[in-house]
């Protein structure tokens, strides 16, 4: 696929009226499509492209799942504390980690004057499940899933920096600009419902902030623009601007639109691409049908009581994220393909960053999303939607085994050893793949690139990784950039 700039069409104000049809109502859109810089100041007009940017479309090769849910753990969880079982740092406790590493370099993590010794989890672990994965006490619901979830312990990346890192994850590069996987997988694949966004975010509902680089993290960098995230909002109206202006009648927006179709009709006689401006009217076009579409889709309250009472809504710290797992299982039953949701806002202590108080942060967002979660995945499962719906959980990196020095040790940011986890569709559940080391301070055994897991991913959807490129600036891109290996070890 070709990529092309934006391009300007330019018609008579008079003739542009004249055409229309509709009175000066047909303005209102003309205007938005100015704001975005995709007419002319002095025609203000508009086109919409023949084809569809959100068909569906086929996929490389047979792939079970058709949605993902990804539950981002912003701020970077402890792997140590959490799903990376480490006997081993009872043992060293208190002890220099230069005893057991003696390259280790105090800038690995942010705070290289608060560097403490190895410190063994504030947090019991246990067996769970029949394939006896030990599971950290902070997770009481979700240890009944693991037989569900295939574990990854030696994943690494390159940065310990959270906007860099944020980036990696969800861009496939720790720099800006480029598309995210939500944003790749709908353009590779297309939507399954043209009523509602391909690819909806969810962030943190309690006054802590977007996660570091705002929706820089669910863009659609160079793809067109209708690939990007729709974010719902915390507060208020999820989606800005779905209700009709007073005095616009479903009518009147109807004949604006047959208008802009016409306009487009003709554009496209002239102009052999308009990429991007396709894509943004497409995005008006949408906004009109969702209109009714989603205010249906979001409406959790229509749920009945006893799967409320699944996702943890009966208790006050969980109900906030049970709230969103259940939007998300809504969406994807009405075919969005992509949901993405961050556990945890802007830093530190008002997420998974827990440089201080590690037992009491990671217990607190435990406590928030453990059983939401794990009512989402018994919820997909009793409604068959597990059998086509790939859940993700991880974050951005993981953290150090060593005390971060405090009044309440914390840990500092680990960008050599994260773990995260899949479960549901095409993937081989029950297992575990990759060892960090004894301590759970590197990736060890079978070491797992940020590439690696998204080829995963797309593999698990049907796509080539290698070969769901755009072309841009004169080169062919990916998501995995030029690595990336699937992990056929994690898939069914």
């Amino acid at each position: 696929m070709n990529h092309t700039s934006k391009s300007i069409i330019s018609f008579g104000r008079r003739s542009l009226l004249k055409q229309a049809g509709c009175g000066f109502g047909v303005l209102g859109v003309i205007d938005l499509l100015s704001q975005e810089g995709l007419l002319s100041s002095s025609a203000h007009a508009a086109t919409l492209g023949a084809s569809n940017p959100l068909a569906q479309r086929p996929t490389h090769f047979s792939g079970r799942a058709k949605h993902v849910i990804w539950i981002f753990v912003n701020g970077g969880p402890s792997q140590v504390d959490t799903w990376d079982h480490k006997p081993a740092l009872a043992k060293w406790d208190g002890k220099s980690i230069t005893e057991f590493d003696s390259g280790f370099k105090n800038t690995t993590g942010f705070f290289k004057d608060a560097v403490g010794g190895l410190m063994k989890s504030p947090f019991e672990f246990r067996p769970r499940g029949e394939c006896g994965k030990m599971v950290s006490s902070i997770f009481p619901y979700l240890g009944q899933h693991v037989d569900k979830m295939a574990f990854v312990h030696s994943g690494y990346a390159e940065s310990n920096n959270h906007s860099t890192a944020l980036f990696k994850m969800n861009c496939g590069v720790p720099r800006m600009g480029f598309p995210c996987v939500g944003a790749w997988v709908n353009y590779g694949l297309g939507s399954l419902n043209s009523d509602l966004p391909g690819f909806v975010v969810m962030s943190d509902t309690q006054g802590r902030g977007l996660p570091k680089s705002h929706a820089a993290n669910w863009t659609a960098g160079f793809l067109p623009g209708v690939f990007q995230g729709t974010h719902l909002k915390p507060q208020g109206q999820p989606i800005a601007n779905l209700v009709r202006p007073n005095g616009v009648s479903e009518s009147s927006q109807d004949r604006q639109l047959d208008f802009l179709r016409k306009l487009n009709a003709t554009y496209r006689e002239q102009f052999s691409a308009a990429a991007d401006l396709d894509a943004r009217v497409e995005s008006f076009e949408l906004a009109y049908r969702m209109q009714s579409a989603a205010p249906e889709a979001l409406n959790v309250d229509a749920e009945p009581d006893h799967i409320k009472q699944l996702y943890g809504l009966a208790d006050e710290k969980a109900a906030p994220f049970g709230r969103q797992c259940i939007t998300a299982r809504r969406l994807i039953e009405r075919g969005v393909r992509f949901v993405q949701i961050y556990s945890g806002g802007t830093e530190n202590q008002r997420s998974w960053d827990g440089h201080n108080d590690i037992l009491g942060n990671h217990s607190q967002f435990a406590r928030e999303t453990d059983q939401p979660v794990a009512g989402l995945l018994a919820d997909l499962q009793q409604r068959g939607l597990l059998d086509e719906t790939l859940v993700i959980w991880c974050g951005e990196f993981g953290r150090l085994p060593i005390a971060q020095k405090s009044a309440k040790p914390g840990r500092d940011h680990n960008p050599h050893c994260f773990t995260a986890w899949l479960a549901g569709s095409g993937v081989r559940a029950g297992t575990s793949y990759g060892e960090s080391d004894e301590v759970g301070y590197k990736a060890a055994v079978n070491r797992v690139h940020v590439n690696d897991l998204h080829a995963t991913i797309l593999h698990l959807m049907g796509i080539d990784h290698e070969r769901l490129t755009y072309r841009y600036n004169g080169r062919d891109f990916r998501l995995t950039d030029v690595g990336g290996v699937v992990l056929d070890e994690l898939v069914a």
